[in-house]
């Protein structure tokens, strides 16, 4: 009788074991959504040279029309950084370093920038770290890098990730905006909804009580048929 209740017991206490394991290993797995997709974009950018010529900094301004309708509605965007020209090695090129960050240049008191992915509801926001070069002599602007999402809106509420992107430009050397096309490869999490502590605690509950009525029915048939015999 002592042997069955505890074989009983044992089946039950591993049923809730189980249960348990089961639901962590699904939250473990569904913890985020996962979106990849590509948008290219006309581009529009505008360089202004004088901002901090004494320590070789420049401000650029980007900002994109999707080619075609893009992926969540993210038809547009605009970028800010800051540029660190480089050491020149050729005279007919120009290298930049670009950065949303101020520090990075030591610049004190300055904006820190961020890019801005939208056209409706849905929005990712981001931080930019890349490097461009400008081709006088072949009339380009050539460039690519990494911009870091830090968060966003809509489907993208507290999103993470990365967008990779390369860019090339027909140079302007009148002042208007010099135009161009970029490729960009997002890759982006947001949080999954996961069941609340409550609903685990009930299934937990749930098996234990199970488990129990299931050892005291057994019990009272074993205790039965002692008294018969």
């Amino acid at each position: 009788m002592f042997s069955s209740r505890i074989g009983w017991l044992m089946t039950a206490n591993l049923t809730v074991i189980s249960l348990g394991l089961l639901m962590q290993s699904v939250k473990a797995q569904s913890n985020y959504n996962n979106y990849t997709f590509s948008i290219d974009y006309n581009t529009f950018v505008t360089i202004d040279p004088t901002f901090r010529p004494d320590l070789g900094i420049i401000r650029a301004t980007v900002k994109g029309k999707s080619t075609k309708l893009a992926p969540y509605g993210l038809n547009s965007f605009i970028s800010d950084d800051y540029g660190k020209l480089e050491p020149i090695e050729n005279p007919s090129i120009n290298k930049y370093t670009f950065n949303s960050n101020p520090s990075v240049f030591g610049l004190e008191g300055e904006l820190a920038f961020s890019d801005r992915y939208y056209g409706g509801a849905n929005e990712l926001f981001g931080k930019a770290s890349d490097s461009a070069e400008i081709n006088f002599a072949a009339g380009i602007i050539k460039g690519g890098g990494t911009i870091t999402i830090f968060g966003g809106t809509g489907l993208f509420q507290n999103a993470i990730g990365k967008i990779a992107f390369t860019e090339q430009d027909q140079l302007n050397p009148s002042g208007s905006p010099s135009q161009g096309l970029a490729k960009l490869n997002f890759i982006v999490e947001t949080p999954q909804k996961v069941p609340e502590p409550m609903a685990t605690t009930s299934l937990i509950a749930i098996g234990l009580i199970g488990g129990s009525l299931v050892i005291s029915r057994r019990y009272k048939k074993s205790s039965s048929s002692n008294i018969i015999n």
